[in-house]
């Protein structure tokens, strides 16, 4: 029971890596609000954490709506009477990968409302909160892709290097309120944004040769480090970056 007490929002929690941390933060004690775009998705998860003993919310939340993330913290505190754990996963991906020439501007925008302007807006809301409670753990999703770069996805390369930084200077910022900020940075993942990536030819084999340890993650090896992050165990990490990449950017 490594989160018995606490209150956690986790963002995109619905599906992939988001569902993978909702359903551990229920199971190690955690009254979990999964806040996504996907209702059947949401309160499907919302029921099966219910139905196996755990504490679950679904919130409709588009994360890139201001007025939005108000309300769901609001209807947090509400329901469970406070708020200690913010998990910013929603994200997204530019279809195609585009390299830089190649990049909409639409495209540009919408990645970047979603993966950067979504973070910021989550950690935004949640200082009121855990200020009130003496404190709390805000992990922003990242990507091994915001520390290094490859031959595509401009946008989504710079909206998680947005992440990155953003959640730097936000734990030097209330640090001394005792809420931390970190970030998590996946390597390769099998998730459903990535499931028709990985399904063109050469795509998958490509990656988990690029992979030491030799195999895709799954949203649990993600999920797990997350625990970490959110619980009191790691209540002297602060500003910094958790890369769970199989070793992929070891080399």
């Amino acid at each position: 029971m490594r989160l018995e007490g606490k209150v956690a929002i986790v963002s995109g929690g619905a599906s992939g890596i988001g569902e993978a941390t909702s359903r551990i933060f229920a199971a190690e004690g955690a009254r979990v609000v999964i806040a996504d775009v996907n209702d059947e998705l949401g309160s499907a998860l919302e029921s099966d954490i219910r139905n196996d003993g755990g504490e679950a919310a679904y919130l409709n939340l588009d994360v890139t709506d201001e007025d939005q993330w108000r309300a769901v913290v609001a209807e947090t505190v509400t329901r469970f009477g406070k708020l200690d754990i913010v998990v910013n996963g929603a994200g997204i991906s530019a279809p195609g990968r585009p390299p830089t020439e190649q990049q909409t501007v639409e495209g540009w925008d919408a990645v970047m409302d979603v993966n950067a302007k979504g973070v910021f807006l989550g950690t935004k809301h949640a200082i009121a909160e855990m200020r009130r409670v003496g404190g709390g753990s805000i992990v922003n999703i990242s990507s091994i892709y915001g520390n290094v770069g490859s031959k595509g996805g401009t946008a989504y390369h710079a909206s998680k290097g947005a992440c990155r930084a953003f959640s730097k200077a936000a734990a030097i910022q209330y640090a001394d309120e005792k809420i931390r900020v970190n970030s998590v940075h996946p390597g390769f993942v099998d998730t459903p944004m990535t499931e028709g990536l990985h399904g063109q030819p050469g795509v998958r084999e490509e990656r988990i040769g690029k992979t030491p340890l030799g195999r895709l993650g799954v949203p649990e090896d993600i999920a797990y480090g997350i625990l970490y992050l959110a619980s009191d165990e790691s209540r002297f990490v602060t500003g910094s970056e958790l890369v769970i990449d199989g070793g992929m950017t070891a080399q």
